[in-house]
């Protein structure tokens, strides 16, 4: 079996409490016998406001948080990687990244993704949130990449709302998709999972989605709906972190290519797609 776990975790403002529950679920991991842990967006902090979520930003290489991590791995010597959500600072920005690291077992920095589509959001007796005062937005789509599951796309939270992303992960040779979320609670009552089964439908990828869950102030201002998981190509959760309370948890199942191939050919749908003669365009 080749597993993949799911991280769930409430972050705060605290980067040292962060870390630790961080800690908790690579050791979970490694305890598992997982071969990359998905850990969510924002893993190192959830900030009470704009100003301050741009004040906590650092470069990775600068992070407390991520040396953190990297300090964690190379002190287990055990194969795992880790994928996890940062905010990163910006040169002559008063905006900062919300990226995505890919970090191998010896703590070097592979990969990183910029978050391309910002939760702007002001919702009637709902969340109002609007991302863009404090993020930036990327440019542009990361190529899939190698792993031991198979070829990652990556993709952040808001952007699983756009399916042409996931579907350009997908043209471009993605076999997983994660989506590493904080989504508000109403929102995820509504689409988490409607939304994750859905991109991995079209794909035919696997897609995990880590995720923040619970209160992360002491106001109650900030709510993340959890609901860690994994589904497969089909659209079947194979695995699912309970919502009974905020600790560091993480679910997991094996990712099969297999499974994948087989699907994929039963419903050939990237042999049947229509392009540019009909849309105008290509995915």
């Amino acid at each position: 079996m080749t597993l993949a776990a799911a991280g769930q975790f409430c972050a705060t403002s605290s980067i040292i409490e962060n870390l630790a529950s961080v800690r908790a679920l690579i050791q979970a991991a490694v305890t598992a016998g997982a071969k990359v842990l998905f850990l969510p967006e924002a893993s190192d902090y959830i900030a009470g406001s704009p100003q301050e979520t741009v004040s906590l930003a650092k470069s990775a290489e600068e992070s407390l948080f991520v040396q953190g991590i990297r300090t964690e791995l190379q002190a287990l010597k055990s194969p795992l990687h880790v994928s996890v959500g940062i905010h990163e600072s910006v040169i002559g920005e008063s905006r900062c990244k919300n990226t995505l690291l890919w970090i191998s077992p010896n703590g070097e920095i592979l990969k990183r993704y910029q978050k391309l589509h910002l939760f702007d959001v002001n919702m009637k007796n709902g969340p109002i949130l609007m991302e863009s005062r404090s993020v930036q937005p990327g440019k542009e789509v990361l190529d899939p990449f190698d792993s031991p599951l198979g070829r990652i796309g990556y993709a952040i939270c808001y952007d699983i709302r756009f399916p042409e992303h996931a579907l350009r992960l997908r043209s471009l040779g993605a076999e997983i998709i994660t989506y590493p979320s904080a989504f508000t609670v109403r929102t995820g009552q509504a689409h988490w999972e409607l939304l994750g089964r859905t991109r991995a439908v079209d794909t035919q990828t696997y897609v995990i989605m880590a995720a923040q869950v619970g209160q992360h102030d002491k106001e109650g201002k900030r709510r993340s709906w959890g609901h860690a998981m994994i589904i497969d190509p089909w659209g079947t959760v194979l695995a699912q972190c309970p919502d009974t309370d905020s600790l560091p948890r993480i679910c997991v199942a094996d990712i099969d290519l297999n499974v994948l191939q087989r699907v994929r050919e039963a419903m050939p749908l990237w042999d049947q797609r229509r392009g540019s003669e009909v849309y105008g365009y290509e995915i």
